[in-house]
């Protein structure tokens, strides 16, 4: 079995539609004095709102229309991101549809902690391994790696 150990620290991504951001902004300020001890990373527009909401530091990417979902998604297959909060809005077409199937997908792959809802961000905040360290069991891709093409 392969394991990836995920230090106390946590790199989070944080991302949220349009309609979802106030939701988000409302989480991030519930759990403010635990993400202060983490490393935070988001899409463009939501990482501003987050770093002028929290006063801490946000590493900005893209818009996630312009590349910013992908850009996540490709830091996860790195394992740069720890933990993905993604608020998507189920009501509304997104015209980035594509990204955001492909980052919920990559965080699968990589088995990641994943939040699209207040509740389970709740509950991935507020488990024991959210502050320590937490060994993750990972697919061994190997054999897809090395099959004959």
């Amino acid at each position: 079995m392969i394991y990836k150990e995920l230090s106390a620290r946590k790199t989070i991504a944080l991302v949220a539609h349009d309609h979802k951001k106030d939701d988000l902004l409302r989480w991030v300020n519930k759990h403010r004095n635990l993400l202060k001890n983490h490393d935070l990373i988001a899409t463009g527009t939501t990482g501003k709102l987050v770093e002028q909401s929290l006063n801490l530091s946000v590493q900005k990417l893209l818009s996630g229309p312009l590349g910013g979902d992908q850009q996540i998604g490709a830091l996860i297959a790195e394992s740069k991101i720890d933990v993905l909060i993604f608020f998507w809005d189920p009501m509304e077409a997104q015209p980035h549809d594509p990204d955001v199937k492909a980052l919920l997908r990559v965080g699968i792959v990589w088995n990641i902690p994943m939040a699209c809802d207040v509740a389970t961000a709740d509950f991935i905040m507020s488990s024991p391994f959210m502050q320590n360290t937490y060994k993750a069991e990972l697919t061994d891709y190997d054999a897809y790696k090395n099959r004959k093409l």
